[in-house]
């Protein structure tokens, strides 16, 4: 999954970016409310980390106008405005979800993975496809109650195809998941990552649409 962090303490902000690279997650960073609308222009994220006092532009501002041009995109707000009215009008702008600074890291990834569940239509927190069973709280898989070792990379690739069965992901949005900025993307990655997740979950995993995609088929 790819995450916008939009944060300008330095501290907070590398602090949570190791957190989530950690935590297997694609994390883009940017410091100010500028640098955020434009990435949220040229990017398409899985959920969006973000701050309301920023240089530049407040975040409220950036949340309402991504909101304005219909993007549903997941936002959690991380603030230290921690006023009743001013978490109201978080959520009122169209935030998902409000966390007050100084907040637990733990609770933290708790509230992203329940985010990224809601967006993908889902309320069970393990993602069950056949015998294969993986838990994003603890980043655990499984085949028939036996534990698999993914690497993170394909961990990445195969989170977002077993939460939305039978939904189509071609290889360059499975590669947005895959990377962030910074990264050297290989040409060849995904159908790496997916032969390597076949050989260790089961050839029937992840099928293959010729020119299309990659999914997990519906049970």
């Amino acid at each position: 999954m790819r995450l916008l962090l939009v944060e300008d303490d330095t501290m907070i902000g590398e602090a949570v970016l190791d957190l989530l690279r950690d935590e297997h997650y694609a994390v883009d960073w940017v410091r100010d409310g500028e640098m955020a609308a434009t990435a949220l222009l040229a990017q398409h994220y899985d959920l969006v980390l973000l701050d309301l006092g920023l240089p530049r532009r407040d975040g409220l501002a950036v949340l309402a106008e991504l909101r304005e041009r219909g993007d549903r995109t997941p936002v959690l707000i991380a603030t230290a405005r921690d006023a009743v009215a001013q978490r109201i009008a978080g959520l009122d702008a169209g935030a998902d979800d409000y966390i007050v600074k100084p907040y637990a890291l733990d609770e933290l990834l708790a509230r992203i993975r329940a985010l990224l569940r809601r967006a993908a239509g889902r309320a069970e927190p393990v993602y069950t496809h056949g015998g294969v069973a993986i838990h994003p709280a603890t980043s655990e898989v499984t085949v028939d109650g036996a534990p698999v070792v993914l690497t993170a990379r394909e961990w990445a690739v195969l989170e977002p195809l077993i939460a939305r069965p039978g939904v189509l992901l071609s290889r360059a949005q499975l590669e947005e998941k895959l990377y962030s900025w910074k990264d050297d993307i290989s040409s060849n990655a995904v159908e790496v990552y997916v032969y390597g997740l076949r050989r260790k979950l089961g050839s029937a995993l992840i099928q293959n649409v010729r020119g299309v995609g990659y999914m997990v088929p519906k049970s």
